[in-house]
């Protein structure tokens, strides 16, 4: 259903901006000038070039996960900590009625956690050896619980369908300024509707500079779903447990081991160059939100 909702969502945007482009009379406009561009076109097929990579890497996520933090899947416990970790997903998983994840362990010195996969059903959750070096059970268990809120709300799901979106229109608007620029300053044109250098120049660095901006809308989405798994984990292990998890992150002043593509999903994530590229709020505007909690 989400997924449905995300391509009804994003098709209706498409609709709406062609009917704006008609009305405004973007493509007589852009046809005067030499650029026969089919702008209905272009829209579909930036959506077919935005969504797909997005569906793939969603696709791909659990086993990519594994591949490049090498995590090590517990299929069956081998001492009291793996028994502990499975036995307390399994139930934080009959809490959220949820199916039972795939649960992991990957080497790292540094505290850190993440979930991903394709749906709430088929989902993995792995925590670094660091974290349960660090943090007690009681931390490790909030921990857990902000990570299958992650699973609970479909955040994998969404962020990646909100990539794809953006993606969409990136795409887009840089084919668009490609073309503008190629066709109207350069003039560039031959018999056979070729495209000159300037077309692709443009177009690389109008999705640049694109790409920026829109990443700036996933990660302000990103960082407002993390106080909703805090809020998760709390209501799972407990508000003072989840709030004891983050204190703990920031004596381990907030590691950065995780990939980007696994960094929105971790605990702690990293920051960025300013908090407009921060996946993660400070932990300290976290605990606060937690303390003022309801």
């Amino acid at each position: 259903m989400r997924i449905l909702l995300f391509l009804l969502t994003n098709a209706a945007v498409l609709v709406l901006i062609s009917i704006v482009f008609n009305v405004l009379g973007l493509g007589q406009l852009l046809a005067q000038q030499g650029v026969d561009l089919d702008l209905n076109s272009l829209l579909v097929f930036s959506a077919v070039i935005g969504m797909s990579g997005s569906f793939i890497s969603l696709l791909m996520s659990k086993w990519m996960a594994k591949q490049s933090m090498g995590v090590f899947v517990i299929a069956r416990p081998s001492n009291n900590t793996e028994s502990w970790l499975v036995d307390t997903v399994a139930r934080q998983a009959r809490q959220l009625g949820l199916g039972m994840p795939e649960v992991g362990i990957f080497e790292s010195p540094e505290p850190n956690a993440f979930a991903t996969g394709a749906s709430k059903n088929s989902s993995l959750v792995a925590v670094s050896t660091g974290l349960l070096q660090n943090m007690n059970p009681d931390e490790v268990e909030a921990v857990l619980g902000h990570e299958m809120s992650h699973v609970a709300n479909g955040d994998m799901v969404t962020m990646g369908l909100l990539q794809g979106v953006v993606n969409t229109f990136v795409y887009f608007f840089a084919t668009i300024a490609g073309h503008l620029v190629d066709r109207v300053l350069f003039r560039s044109d031959d018999d056979r509707g070729g495209y000159g250098p300037a077309y692709y120049i443009t177009q690389m660095i109008a999705q640049i500079v694109l790409s920026i901006l829109a990443t700036m809308v996933v990660m302000w989405f990103s960082r407002w779903r993390e106080f909703r798994a805090d809020a998760g984990g709390a209501s799972l292990a407990g508000r003072d447990k989840m709030i004891d998890a983050l204190r703990a992150l920031q004596r381990a002043q907030e590691p950065h081991d995780l990939p980007g593509q696994l960094a929105a999903f971790g605990i702690s994530g990293g920051g960025g160059l300013s908090r407009l590229f921060m996946s993660h709020p400070p932990l300290e505007e976290r605990i606060a939100a937690l303390q003022n909690l309801r």
